[in-house]
């Protein structure tokens, strides 16, 4: 077992009622659980994403914590937390980082790598999910 690791499971969803494909306007919401799968308790203190379009158009969006919250996991323990993007495509991805700290001071990133935004029925349409390390 590493001494610094936390788990992340996304699960993206389209929202249909919110989109307005007419204006380019799609809605997405994922929820995404976070587990210390480490041996050191340690505390999510911000993160990155970086959230692209099917036109390759990113934008970067950081900020302190998690909808507001900035939890502390012991080894074993998860948060959960559903937030929302927005595209101008059907289709895009994300992606990103949690920096957090240990509470022995050890400071770590923990990697979120690519997962899908789907309109029109793929992994996030159909409700898939995505388990990253």
């Amino acid at each position: 077992m590493p001494k610094y690791a936390f788990l992340v499971e996304v699960l993206p969803q389209y929202l249909q009622e919110q989109s307005n494909p007419e204006e380019h306007h799609y809605v997405f919401a994922y929820t995404i659980t976070i587990t210390n799968v480490g041996e050191v308790a340690a505390q999510l203190i911000s993160r990155t994403w970086i959230v692209t379009d099917a036109n390759g158009l990113g934008e970067t969006v950081c900020g302190l914590g998690v909808v507001g919250q900035q939890p502390l996991l012991k080894p074993g323990q998860s948060f959960e937390y559903t937030s929302g993007t927005r595209l101008r495509t059907p289709t895009g991805s994300m992606q990103g980082s949690y920096f957090c700290v240990a509470e022995d001071g050890e400071q770590f990133d923990a990697e979120i790598p690519a997962f899908v935004l789907d309109a029109l029925g793929g992994p996030s349409g159909s409700g898939g999910s995505y388990t990253l390390h």
